[in-house]
């Protein structure tokens, strides 16, 4: 007795191209927004991250006029003409300007490695990889508006409260305290996205999601 070979027809075949072709045309624009969201939930996480630490690191100092400038500091550099983006995560408290990658940088909790990158030696691999964000997520620019405009930097006090231009600061004191909201826009392959950082508070938000 002959065994009968099953196999689709032509015409089922055709149904099961339509039909992937059609699964394909729905996942991909999902799967490009959910990049961009991913960048902006990330970015977003480690300015509130940033934040959280300046309010469990009092780095009030009377005893030197410099302390200021020990804000817990998120910063954003553009290497390669500005088009290669990585942030830095920490407390300048040796007041030197620059955030040492061993005693002065944040650790990322999850790989256990300093959030402190360099244009020199780029992201390879002793350095948490989450802040290479042209790496990681095609980011080609990064720009400040509002309160905190042509800077690239922001930063917390004890209380939350949003700071920029405390840096390079020799007034000991709030003075560098913003007083209106600072916006960041960053330029995405798919599609720019803003984080809004409110001044007294810190609360800072995705722009088209206040609510979430």
């Amino acid at each position: 007795m002959s065994k009968l070979n099953k196999a689709f027809t032509l015409l089922e075949a055709i149904m099961v191209i339509t039909v992937i072709g059609i699964l394909a045309a729905v996942a991909i624009p999902r799967l490009k927004t959910d990049t961009t969201q991913e960048a902006a939930d990330q970015i977003l996480s480690d300015i509130r991250y940033t934040q959280h630490l300046a309010l469990v690191d009092d780095v009030t100092n009377p005893n030197n006029t410099n302390w200021q400038r020990a804000f817990w500091s998120m910063r954003f550099t553009g290497c390669d003409g500005g088009t290669n983006w990585f942030y830095i995560i920490g407390s300048d408290k040796s007041y030197e300007g620059n955030i040492d990658v061993n005693t002065e940088a944040a650790i990322d909790s999850l790989s256990g490695k300093p959030m402190r990158g360099d244009c020199i030696a780029g992201n390879d691999g002793t350095k948490s990889s989450k802040i290479f964000i042209t790496d990681k997520f095609g980011i080609s620019n990064v720009t400040f508006s509002g309160s905190c405009a042509n800077a690239q930097h922001i930063g917390f006090d004890r209380l939350g409260r949003l700071h920029q231009g405390f840096t390079a600061s020799t007034t000991p004191n709030y003075a560098s305290a913003l007083h209106t909201s600072c916006i960041i826009t960053f330029t995405h392959p798919n599609g720019d996205f803003s984080i809004n950082i409110q001044p007294e508070t810190g609360y800072a938000y995705i722009v088209g999601q206040e609510d979430q």
